[in-house]
């Protein structure tokens, strides 16, 4: 399988794995409140929602789906879809200020769309460009919204209120929404879900202990490392932060 160029695992990778994929949370007795999962009692019931379908829909497709899939034709899936958020990766490293990981992100596209026949080979991993993905909820990051309360979203998986309010931005800058006939747009939707899922069967066995608990320090975790663009601390690209109270939102979420 493919492994994303520009970080350990790509960003609806973690989403897939750490989320829908996970299994049945613990019921026996719970850790101590996490400082950052507030909304444990909702989240964890949305976790076991997701592994419902993951059981009995996205999970048997994925084994299909690699069983009749020549390797070679999977790696070129996998390089198709993740090409196409290079332009996601260009607009928001222009937001963040980060103009040289821009400029590979746009050099990326041009030649895996050009010479790696509409990305299906990753030619310019070859030549050894590469950057940093980066998203919506980076740019909110880097904009001042540092910390935010974990957040597990209906088949979507692990995510945070700050990264659930970038989605929107981030689904309208990855080109398959401009498609117009419905049932190729959504083909082909289905096509990177199940992929991406069928990348991540050898991954499970990593999951120890309460699932729920391991997954969330996990992302949170891959998280910040990816908004700090790998570093210990954050370098916010502009000084004032949003006056943003996320306490507001805790009513809708108690247990």
């Amino acid at each position: 399988m493919k492994l994303c160029p520009m970080k350990w695992a790509g960003r609806v990778a973690l989403v897939l794995l750490l989320g829908i994929t996970a299994g049945c949370a613990t019921t026996g007795e719970r850790q101590e409140r996490h400082p950052d999962d507030p909304w444990e009692g909702f989240n964890r019931k949305v976790f076991a929602f997701n592994d419902v379908i993951d059981r009995y829909a996205l999970k048997p497709a994925a084994r299909g789906y690699r069983f009749i899939t020549p390797d070679p034709v999977e790696r070129g899936v996998g390089n198709f879809f993740y090409n196409l958020g290079e332009p996601r990766t260009a607009l928001n490293s222009l937001l963040q200020g980060k103009g040289g990981n821009a400029g590979i992100a746009t050099g990326r596209f041009l030649i895996n769309t050009t010479i790696g026949l509409g990305g299906l080979f990753d030619v310019a991993t070859q030549l050894e460009i590469t950057g940093r993905e980066e998203d919506f909820g980076q740019t909110l990051a880097v904009w001042g919204w540092e910390d935010s309360r974990y957040l597990i979203l209906p088949l979507l998986g692990p995510s945070t209120l700050r990264d659930t309010g970038g989605l929107p931005a981030d689904m309208y800058t990855y080109p398959t929404t401009y498609v117009d006939d419905d049932e190729v747009r959504m083909g082909l939707t289905a096509l990177r879900v199940i992929d991406t899922r069928a990348g991540l069967l050898d991954r499970e066995e990593m999951i120890r202990g309460d699932r729920y608990s391991f997954i969330r320090d996990i992302w949170l975790q891959q998280r910040r490392f990816e908004v700090s663009d790998g570093e210990q601390g954050e370098d916010p690209f502009v000084d004032e932060a949003f006056d943003f109270d996320e306490a507001d939102f805790d009513d809708a979420f108690a247990e």
